[in-house]
């Protein structure tokens, strides 16, 4: 037979946990909306499936194409002083900060305290204490207290993993940072390049109308010539010498942007000499397209982990529903209107130890707004990462597209300039031995150096265009495994309800961008992001439980 004191507590046993099951809030009809694409499944077009398909990856020094040293040199000074690529590197350092931070929450908190103070009783009969007038005493207290929070149901654990997935993502914006910057630096390369061809072709042009002006007014002494085709003739110089104006700015424009670009001031730029560009690479493709741009793409790289990270943030919110349980125990010693050292010792220490439970009973609609909140973040998360993808694909086409182009149109550039060449040789040696008019000459000059203008810019816009596909590839950015375990997250499931796998070792640097931690090269980014967390490397406990 059970004794009153047993009935008791199996009564308040049994109470507790109805109060549990019954007081834990309901979730709800509240679930993501939104599916992930299989990049795979896309149809690459008629452009990708036509492409040479045995390029392979873009190299991580894919600017080294170009064969110009200087070029090299200043993408060099663009990565290690651009403001722009610096403050993204911040950015990974402070979502690291924040994943350490997370991490906290799964370890034990120790915290001590301490209170020494020192009294003077008064002597006054009518306030004073008795036997302590006009005496000194001391009342100090310490303690040392410890919590620990039981993550029955993965809160803190998921918390960390959404933390670090952040962290990755914010990682791999830098790499797309670096990229752009990169680009950014082969481009006003390239239009220095250009407008130096195009000065180029404007002081030729100022010379032979400066020669055929000669020419009209020997025309004109020798009585075969008319005022009005040295007129003529001497008109157009000074529109030649405005473009000669207009591409010396440009060029120098060119310099101070570069020198921007390398977080230098204008003055750095003014040693930059002509460009030296060659190209020779083909318009190649990699075979294993588009099913490997997630892990090329380091924009692709970013949504994805975004999407690990919201699905994390699911679980949190799960979690919330459920009763919150703290280990507590507190140690100290009290010393009241005693000698200093009177609450060090043993008769004077006291201790309490004991669960803390906490659990939603009604929240006002609270939690389930934050489950509705979380799952819209997946939902965006997710579209954005199909919206990457998407484009992604489209950048690749659109630039073998316009690289084939590009190719053709240089051919027809060419012909169009030796055949306006033939033309203005005839006109002038017509012109000179009286057999035609100063007009045809004109229009001949003209015609020429629109066709050889351009022919410039084609040249121009292919090197240009060859930087856009390598950024489109990725521009050899290879995150290696530093992408979510996609064995763990089938497409359109939400990922974070499986246990996450630790990233292998990728063995690739971040092309230029610190580390996700101080760790080994050698490890991965999640593994040296977690243990730069001090997170287990091991995989997290899946919250199926719930």
């Amino acid at each position: 037979m059970q004794s009153p004191a047993t009935k008791g507590t199996l009564a308040l046993a049994v109470l507790a946990v109805s109060l549990i099951m019954a007081g834990c809030a309901s979730m709800g009809d509240n679930k993501p909306q939104s599916t992930r694409i299989d990049a795979s499944a896309l149809d690459a077009g008629a452009a990708i499936r036509a492409a040479d398909r045995d390029a392979g990856w873009p190299a991580s020094d894919w600017w080294r194409a170009y064969g110009d040293p200087q070029l090299d040199a200043w993408i060099a000074a663009a990565q290690a002083g651009n403001p722009t690529l610096a403050a993204a590197q911040a950015r990974v350092r402070e979502a690291q900060a924040m994943a350490r931070v997370a991490r906290s929450a799964e370890l034990p908190q120790i915290n001590g305290n301490l209170s020494l103070m020192r009294q003077h009783w008064p002597d006054n009969v009518y306030y004073g204490p008795g036997p302590l007038a006009d005496t000194d005493t001391w009342n100090n207290t310490g303690t040392l207290g410890l919590s620990y929070h039981l993550d029955l149901w993965g809160k803190d654990k998921n918390a960390t993993e959404r933390a670090l997935d952040t962290a990755h993502a914010t990682a791999a914006d830098a790499r797309a940072a670096k990229l752009e910057l990169e680009v950014n630096v082969v481009r006003a390369y390239v239009g220095m390049s250009m407008n130096y061809a195009l000065l180029d072709l404007a002081r030729e042009t100022f010379e032979r109308q400066r020669a055929l002006a000669d020419l009209a007014h020997k025309r004109l002494q020798a009585g075969i010539g008319t005022q009005l085709e040295v007129s003529q003739a001497e008109s157009t110089l000074p529109d030649y010498e405005r473009q000669i104006d207009t591409y010396e700015e440009a060029i120098q424009l060119a310099r101070h942007q570069l020198a921007a670009l390398a977080g230098k001031g204008p003055g750095a730029g003014d040693a930059i000499r002509r460009p030296k560009l060659s190209l020779d690479a083909p318009a190649g493709l990699p075979s294993a397209l588009p099913a490997d741009l997630l892990g090329r793409r380091p924009d692709v790289v970013a949504a994805r982990w975004m999407v690990d990270a919201q699905a994390r943030g699911i679980d949190v919110a799960k979690a919330a529903f459920y009763p919150n349980i703290d280990l507590l125990a507190t140690v100290g010693g009290f010393g009241v209107t005693a000698p200093f050292t009177d609450f060090l010792r043993a008769m004077n220490g006291g201790w309490t130890a004991g669960p803390a439970l906490s659990l939603p009973i009604f929240e006002g609609g609270r939690l389930r707004a934050q489950l509705g909140a979380a799952n819209a973040g997946y939902d965006r998360a997710v579209e954005h990462y199909n919206q990457t993808i998407v484009g992604a694909l489209k950048d690749i086409a659109d630039q073998v597209v316009r690289i084939r182009s590009l190719d053709t149109q240089k051919k027809d550039a060419a012909r169009s300039v030796a055949a306006n060449e033939r033309s203005y040789r005839l006109s002038r040696e017509g012109f000179r031995r009286g057999l035609t008019d100063y007009v045809n000459v004109l229009v001949a000059q003209q015609q020429l150096l629109r066709a050889q203008e351009t022919a410039a810019r084609i040249d121009a816009e292919r090197l240009a265009a060859h930087a856009a596909l390598m950024a489109a590839l990725g521009g050899g950015v290879e995150t290696g495994a530093d992408v979510p375990d996609e064995r763990a997250a089938a497409a359109g499931a939400v990922p974070a309800s499986a246990p996450h796998a630790p990233v292998a070792a990728a063995g690739v640097p971040a092309s230029g961008v610190p580390a996700p931690a101080a760790a080994s090269s050698a490890a991965g980014t999640r593994g040296a992001l977690a243990a730069n967390a001090n997170a287990n490397a091991g995989a997290a406990p899946a919250t199926a439980a719930r």
